[in-house]
């Protein structure tokens, strides 16, 4: 089962990349289908994820193009006559490789190329493949875990709300019902530290269209910073819709690009001039620090007693063999909530859900 949830949810992610809205509400809904259902018999599978994951007309060719390429083009017609297996093969290499034998009872089932290049690594992509990852992350859903408000608002169920009770009893000249209300909630807030030094040039750039997607989804409850050698706020850049022109606004203010890094001192100086008090913080950093590695503990520690959560991004933490060994990655170590990984767009879609259930 733990197979067929993950094949799914993978299926949910290509479809909303190619806009349909595929989220996690109807992907639960769909694995729930399909717990009633044939899951070996492709027509089943099909219309149940139909009926689940699209909401307008217009998903349906999308959901239809995306079905056929992520499991080699199975769609069954309403009735069938013959049971096949779905099964999916990632390709050995991009485009290159061989899909699995085709042994008689199962159909060889190819991964979309849109499924490949979640999982490659961005450093090592061509142009076009990188243009290709950018255009899905400006389509990510950044979504964002909720905190309860100060504000309140009525309800049915709650604390009684004394002061409409008595306006109430004063307007009518008898208590004929009791006011109750609940607290609101909001999104909490995300502060996210980009290092834009020289060791994580290959990073960068995405580091930054990801922050970009995070601030269109939650302009109110989103602050980037880049750091390397200086501190610089670039939230209000990352706002603007179209994610190339938020990037080039961005470059224009950052001094201090393919630069050195100082974490720590600009760490000391964010949590001097600003507050993430209550916030997820979030560090994308490589941990190569040319500073007193130190001073990059103790502003840590400092960090995680006002912050909600602190997670850490490493681009090499997707490598099996990675050891946080570097001076920086030592330091902060003790005070972070999560160490994640960030060097694919399928890296950066946990990061996303890890944000919107933290």
């Amino acid at each position: 089962m733990n197979e067929l949830a993950a094949t799914m949810t993978g299926f949910a992610r290509t479809l909303r990349a190619a806009g349909v809205a595929a989220d996690q509400e109807r992907t639960q809904n769909l694995l729930r289908a399909l717990d009633h259902l044939d899951v070996d018999d492709p027509g089943e599978v099909y219309w149940a994820g139909r009926l689940t994951l699209c909401a307008t007309p217009d998903d349906l060719p999308r959901y239809d193009r995306c079905f056929a390429a992520y499991f080699g083009g199975q769609r069954a017609a309403p009735a069938r006559t013959t049971v096949t297996s779905v099964t999916r093969h990632l390709a050995a290499r991009d485009g290159d490789g061989e899909a699995g034998e085709d042994d008689g009872t199962t159909a060889p089932a190819t991964a979309s190329r849109m499924e490949v290049l979640r999982h490659r690594d961005v450093a090592r992509l061509s142009e076009a493949e990188r243009a290709e990852v950018h255009r899905m992350l400006a389509m990510l859903k950044g979504g964002r875990a909720r905190r309860r408000s100060r504000r309140f608002e009525s309800a049915h169920r709650g604390g009684l709300d004394q002061r409409r009770t008595i306006r109430d009893a004063l307007r009518k000249g008898e208590v004929a019902r009791l006011r109750r209300r609940r607290h609101t909630s909001r999104p909490r807030t995300v502060v996210l530290l980009v290092d834009v030094s020289g060791s994580m040039a290959p990073y960068a750039e995405t580091l930054l269209r990801f922050a970009h997607a995070l601030v269109r989804s939650e302009p109110r409850a989103t602050r980037v910073y880049s750091v390397g050698t200086r501190l610089t706020p670039i939230t209000a850049e990352l706002r603007h819709r179209d994610p190339g022109t938020a990037l080039n606004e961005a470059s224009k203010v950052i001094p201090d690009w393919s630069g050195g890094t100082r974490l720590g001192a600009e760490l000391k100086e964010f949590l001097t001039r600003y507050s993430a008090r209550g916030a997820i913080a979030v560090i994308a950093s490589d941990g190569w620090e040319r500073g007193d590695p130190e001073l990059l503990g103790t502003q840590m520690a400092r960090l995680a007693r006002q912050a909600y959560r602190v997670i850490w991004v490493n681009p090499h933490k997707g490598y099996a063999d990675y050891q946080p060994l570097t001076g920086g990655m030592r330091a902060a170590l003790p005070h972070l909530d999560d160490l994640v990984a960030g060097h694919s767009l399928a890296a950066y879609e946990r990061l996303s859900e890890r944000l919107a259930h933290a």
